[in-house]
This record gives structure tokens, C-alpha cells and sequence, in this order.
């Protein structure tokens, strides 16, 4: 074994979960501590300016320069008795990570000395370079200048020593630079289209909130252990290494009794998010061996989108004190289960209606069939842009495969909905109809009785899933930036919901009754939107056929995907919340990711490939040409020689046809990346880099995995998927 192999097997095999020094009290009672949160404001604001900071988050309104000043004295006064020295905008450039940029609370005191300062003008605005960040042509070197701007309705929250205001992120010109601005759009696109819409049914629905709760998965890996992988350190997935003769075949790990390393982790994860106020409720084994699930009690869309962020954040500070590395990309090991973020949303009422939710009478679930129609109208129509909205270089391994939904858009909404929606879109106004005694349930023209709760199964090969009271996006990627997928999601839904209404008030206008309006222009969207709902299994290759006869897009490759942002229907489905200029410089910021995600990944291919790999199996190869040399001496009648000789010359040929494979294909792939880097358009880059590039990643691979089944195991350079998919 490589001395660098054996040292980290060896470290691995030897830790000893670590003691946690997390306080003992209840989690309520340390809960939101380190937030600039309701109670904090209470205590550190004016009535007056802690009341309207309530109407500017509960209601929207607009917050002014005056309130910001009062605000900004309160919080730093809040900060400084927390311990914070240093303040921050944090906002989400377009890299699916965070950003920051550290200041300290001082200024001259005008006598040679300084005093601790945060103004209102400070708080309100800052001013990264906007140049440094993607911004897919919208801003040049030159042009450095952009804008981050203060989001009241996230509070500010503490990290060792800096404040961390959550905030957008805008170019000079006024565009959108990040994933928050666009999402704070859609949300008040969404809500306030189904608010209009729920004024058919309601009188006193003031406000629509869009609930997000995200199941964050992710795998563990031993420091040293990964340390010892160069491919995982750099792309963040194994680019080699032939599967373990157990895996999660024996279906063991899922579920299962949690390491006590890992154990240790995880209650030190919660005590961090607790106190940043992050509500997670749920931990536990997943499918794969080393993959761990975790997540939190529901929230608002934008709150939930910036704690999953600071979740992610947290999980890779934590790990490090724990030696362990988190690995969030989609697809780290191949053989196994790769990792999802599941996004599960629901619209809810001020008054405490889910609107997705089966209600307890007539009114309720007409207005439960209202909501759930126009979503799958929504989702049928914009099918193409919700997949672009999840689609990366590194979902792309996880999509398709026997772990997640396929690269296709559909519903699932069970048996029981779908049978109301089937026999709504045959009813008449006179006719009645009633169903399965045994799910008491009936439906007639005029009328929704109760339907029951729990009325679907689960399908885990669905992308979208009805699941009870709430769809689950499970498409979403586990490194992914929740606002991408959930800004397309909005966005579908409010155009969706405004045209809805549209209709339905024309039919009003020339004289049919609300009832009889609402009732034909569902019926409409049902007979359209069939293609949408999909109840069966979505890893057959029966389904990808169906898909295509459906008009469903059932397209594969990543940087074509991406053309659905720029579609006429996407433009249009974006209206108010990002403008056509915006939409195709996301696209350009998403070609580009992905070219360079391949390029690191056959960069980093080639190098171990052709420096570690090749170097070892000649190594290997010349202990076994020692071995027939010497056999040779010994046995000199040919016919003995060939008999003794003939498992080692067979694994000399086996090791050359792999070797001269390897280096061949290298090389003809350096050749190919050559030739895209020269490609001046970000999309055809990226489309070679997809067509041309990627697949020597896999045709290297195989060679690379089977000389790891033939070379001595003491020789191998890298720690195996047995060392790496087992915390000891």
C-alpha cells in the first residue's frame, strides 16, 4: 500500500467520536440566540420602529433610509454585546455558494482614536465589484460597480465574530446578480396572483406565503481519507475507483443506527443551527453507506432558501472539527446512491389555509382542486424551464439514474386525486358524482366534500410529487441553491394563476356565474395539462417513450436544456421577475459553469491518470516480467514454462491493453478540450465540451477501474471505495 494511503486508512481507521461542548438546556432555550431576530428587536429597537420593521416583513412594505438609521443602531448595539467585531453583506452570487466581505464596526473618532460605527447607510447599501462575480456579459472588468442591498425580511444573524446581513445583489444598471433578488420576485409574483385567485373563494386572505421545507442530503467522508483523493478534494466526486463488494445492496445503512462519529457531528450541526435559528427537526441514515439526510420544520420561502445556504455552510465547519469532509456534490461515488435536496412547498393563507391542501368542506377543497390544477397547468407548460432550472454539470449524474427522478419532467399525484380530476373534467353542471365508499369521498357539480388526507402514495421516481398536502420538487440537486429551481417553480405558477383569472373573469363578464366560470375553465386545464401526470414508474424506458409521444422535453443534454430559460414561454412566464437581457446572461453564467466544471474534471483525469495510475501498473507490470524472467530460468522446457507462467503473461497483456488505452485516450482528450477552448460562444463551448470532452471521462475511467482489480493492492496510489463508504 502507498505511504500515503496507508497513513490515511490507518488515521481513519483510529478516530474516536469527539465530545461535543454544546450546552445541555433545552433547544428552545438557546434557539435563535446569535439572530437579530422578533425577540432581539423587541429589546433593541423603538415600539415605533420595532412596529413598522413588523409591517415591512408580515406585509411587504417598503422599508425608508429613516428606519433603517434606528435599525442599524439597534443591531449594532445588539452585535457588539454578542461579541461581533466585524459586519458583512452576504448575499448569493450565481456560484451556488454565498458571498462576503468582512468590515469592522469602526471609524475616526475625529480626536486620533476610533469609535465602533454601523450607520443606516451601511446597513441599507453596500458596494461589492460587481466585475468579479458571474454575471454572463452583464458586467466587464471595467465596469466593477454593483450594488448589495439590505433584505429586512431575513433577519441578521451572527458567525463567529461578524454580523452577516442578508442581502440582494444588483448590477449599476439595476439587474440581477444573484439568486435572491429574482426569487423575492417570484414570491411576490406567486403570492399575489393566488391571493387574487383566492378572492373568488375568501374575503379576509390578505397576504399568500410560500412555504419551502428542504431535505438536504449529503454524504461523510474521513479527512484523510480525502485528503488522499485529488479527484474528490478538486471536482468533489470520485473520478475513479471500481465499486466495493458491499455497498448499500444489503439495504443496512438507510435507516440505520447513526455512527457514533457521525452521531457526535450532527449534535454539534444542530446546537450551530439552532442557534442561528435554523429549525432543523430531522437526522438520519440514507440509502447509501456514508450518505446522511437532514431537515428542518417548514418556512417562508426566502427565510428557507437562506438557512439552506448557511446549513451547508455550517455542515462543512463543523465536519472539519469532527475530521470528517461533507461532500455535497451530486453524484460522489458511482455504484451507489447519489444525494438530492427535495424541495417541498406549499401556499399558505394568513387566515391558515393550505391551499394545498385537501380541506374539511365544500369551499375548501373547490379551492384545494383550484390550486391544483392550475399548478399542473403551470407545471405541463413550463415543464422544459422547471428541468433547466435543476440541470448542472453535476445533477447530471444523479438525474436518470435508480436513485432519483429522471431527467423528465411529470406529476404524480396518486389515485385518489387524480380520480377527482377525472371525474371533474367529465361532470356537468347537473350531474353528480360519487366515489369509492371505502375513501369516503364524493363529489358533486357545485360541490368538494371533504376529502381525506394522506390521499396519495409515495413515488420516489417522480421529479414532482403531490404528496398530501404539499408538492415535493425532488429533482433539485444536494448542492444546488434552492432559489434557482423555486424562482422557475413561482414564476410558472403566478403566470399560470394570472391567466387563470383572466379567463375565468371574461366568462364572468359575459354572464356565466362564478361557479359555472370556475368550473369550465378548470375543466379546460385538466383536458390540457393530461400529459403532465405521470402515476407509474419513471426509471422505465416505457416512460421516456411515453414522454416524448406526450410533447413532454425529454432532452438529456445539459447545455441544450439550458435554451428553455430563453424559450418564448419562459420569457413570458418571467414577467416581473426577470427580464429577457437577465435571462440570457444567466445562460451564459450556466454554459460556462459547466464547461468549466468538465474541463477541472478532465484536467484533474488526466493528471492522475497519466502521474499516478499509469506510473503504478508499470510498477506492477515489472514485478510480474520479474516473475517470468525467473520462472523462465527454472523451468526451461517451454510447454512447463508456459503452463507456470501463463496467469502472470495473461495479467502483463491485461495490464499493457489498459495502460496503452489510458494514455491513448488522455491525450486524444487534451487533444479535444484544445480544440473547445477555442469555441468563442459559451453555448457551443459547452455543447462540445458535453459531446466531445465528458465522455472520456467514462471511457478513461473503465480502463483506470480495472487495472484497480489487477494491480497489487499494497501499490494502488488511492484510497478504494471499501476504505472511503465505511466510517469506522
Amino acid at each position: 500500500m502507498s505511504k500515503l494511503r496507508f497513513r490515511a486508512v490507518a488515521a481513519a481507521a483510529d478516530r474516536k467520536p469527539l465530545e461535543v461542548d454544546a450546552p445541555k438546556e433545552k433547544f428552545s432555550e438557546y434557539y435563535g440566540e446569535k439572530v437579530f431576530n422578533r425577540k432581539a428587536m423587541s429589546k433593541y429597537l423603538s415600539k415605533e420602529t420595532f412596529k413598522k420593521m413588523m409591517k415591512v416583513i408580515e406585509l411587504g412594505e417598503t422599508i425608508d433610509r429613516g428606519i433603517a438609521e434606528h435599525v442599524a443602531a439597534g443591531m449594532r448595539m445588539w452585535a457588539l454585546e454578542n461579541g461581533a467585531t466585524h459586519y458583512t453583506h452576504w448575499f448569493h452570487p450565481l456560484t451556488d455558494s454565498t458571498a462576503e466581505k468582512h468590515d469592522a464596526f469602526v471609524e475616526h473618532d475625529g480626536n486620533g482614536g476610533l469609535i465602533e460605527e454601523f450607520s443606516g447607510k451601511l446597513l441599507a447599501q453596500q458596494e461589492p465589484d460587481a466585475s468579479s462575480f458571474p454575471s454572463g456579459g452583464l458586467r466587464n472588468t471595467f465596469e466593477a460597480r454593483g450594488y448589495s442591498a439590505w433584505d429586512p425580511t431575513s433577519p441578521a444573524f451572527i458567525i463567529e465574530d461578524t454580523l452577516c446581513i442578508p442581502t440582494i445583489f444588483i448590477s449599476y444598471t439595476g439587474e440581477a446578480l444573484d439568486y435572491k433578488t429574482p426569487l423575492l420576485k417570484s414570491i411576490a409574483a406567486v403570492t399575489n396572483a393566488a391571493k387574487d385567485v383566492c378572492g373568488y373563494f375568501y374575503d379576509d386572505v390578505k397576504k399568500i406565503y410560500s412555504n419551502l421545507g428542504w431535505e438536504q442530503e449529503y454524504f461523510l467522508v474521513d479527512e484523510d481519507l480525502f485528503a488522499a483523493r485529488p479527484d474528490l478534494a478538486l471536482t468533489g466526486r470520485t473520478l475513479m475507483s471500481h465499486e466495493s463488494a458491499k455497498n448499500q445492496q444489503l439495504e443496512d445503512h438507510y435507516f440505520g443506527a447513526i455512527p457514533q462519529r457521525v452521531l457526535k457531528f450532527m449534535e454539534e450541526l444542530e446546537y450551530e443551527a439552532y442557534a442561528l435559528g435554523i429549525p432543523v427537526k430531522t437526522r438520519h441514515n440514507e440509502v447509501a453507506p456514508n450518505q446522511f439526510e437532514l431537515a428542518p420544520i417548514y418556512e417562508e420561502c426566502n427565510l428557507a432558501v437562506d438557512h439552506n445556504l448557511l446549513i451547508m455552510s455550517l455542515m462543512e465547519k463543523v465536519a472539519r472539527r469532527h475530521f470528517f469532509r461533507v461532500l455535497l456534490h451530486e453524484k460522489p461515488f458511482k455504484g451507489i446512491n447519489g444525494s438530492g435536496k427535495h424541495n417541498n412547498w406549499s401556499l399558505t393563507t394568513n387566515t391558515g389555509v393550505n391551499l394545498l391542501s385537501p380541506g374539511k368542506n365544500t369551499e375548501e377543497n373547490f379551492v384545494f382542486v383550484t390550486f391544483i390544477v392550475n399548478i399542473l397547468a403551470a407545471v405541463y407548460k413550463n415543464n422544459g424551464l422547471l428541468k433547466a432550472s435543476i440541470s448542472s454539470a453535476t445533477n447530471a449524474h444523479r438525474l436518470g439514474a435508480n436513485e432519483a427522478p429522471p431527467a423528465i419532467i411529470s406529476v404524480f399525484l396518486g389515485t385518489q386525486v387524480s380520480d377527482i380530476l377525472d371525474k371533474f373534467e367529465n361532470s356537468t353542471v347537473k350531474d353528480a358524482i360519487v366515489a369509492d365508499e371505502k375513501k369516503g369521498l364524493s363529489l358533486g357539480v357545485g360541490q368538494i366534500p371533504e376529502i381525506l388526507l394522506d390521499n396519495t402514495d409515495r413515488n420516489r421516481t417522480s421529479p414532482f410529487a403531490f404528496t398530501g398536502n404539499r408538492f415535493e420538487f425532488r429533482a433539485v440537486g444536494s448542492s444546488a441553491n434552492c432559489a434557482s429551481a423555486m424562482t422557475a417553480l413561482h414564476s410558472a405558477v403566478a403566470e399560470q394563476l394570472r391567466v387563470f383569472k383572466k379567463e375565468v373573469d371574461t366568462l364572468i363578464a359575459n354572464g356565466k356565474s362564478k361557479e359555472e366560470a370556475l368550473y369550465d375553465v378548470l375543466k379546460k386545464y385538466i383536458k390540457e395539462s393530461r400529459s403532465i401526470r405521470f402515476n407509474g414508474n419513471g426509471y422505465s424506458d416505457e416512460w421516456k417513450e411515453d414522454a416524448k409521444k406526450r410533447g413532454l422535453d425529454c432532452e438529456t443534454s445539459v447545455p441544450l436544456i439550458f435554451d428553455s430559460y430563453t424559450s418564448k414561454q419562459s420569457i413570458k412566464t418571467f414577467e416581473n421577475v426577470l427580464t429577457e437581457v437577465e435571462l440570457h446572461a444567466r445562460n451564459e453564467v450556466k454554459w460556462e459553469t459547466y464547461t468549466k466544471k468538465i474541463q477541472i474534471e478532465s484536467r484533474v483525469l488526466g493528471d492522475l491518470a497519466l502521474n499516478h495510475i499509469i506510473p503504478v501498473a508499470i510498477t506492477y507490470q515489472s514485478i510480474l516480467l520479474q516473475n517470468v524472467s525467473r520462472l523462465q530460468e527454472i523451468f526451461t522446457d517451454p510447454a512447463k514454462f508456459k503452463e507456470m507462467a501463463e496467469e502472470q503473461l495473461r495479467l502483463i497483456e491485461k495490464v499493457s491493453i489498459h495502460v496503452n488505452a489510458i494514455n491513448a485516450k488522455v491525450h486524444e482528450m487534451i487533444d479535444c478540450r484544445k480544440k473547445a477552448n477555442n469555441i468563442a460562444s459559451e453555448r457551443e463551448k459547452a455543447i462540445e465540451y458535453h459531446d466531445i470532452v465528458a465522455p472520456y471521462l467514462e471511457e478513461i475511467r473503465y480502463h483506470i477501474d480495472k487495472l484497480e482489480l489487477i494491480v497489487d493492492n499494497e501499490l494502488w496510489p488511492l484510497p478504494k471505495y471499501r476504505e472511503l463508504l465505511f466510517i469506522r
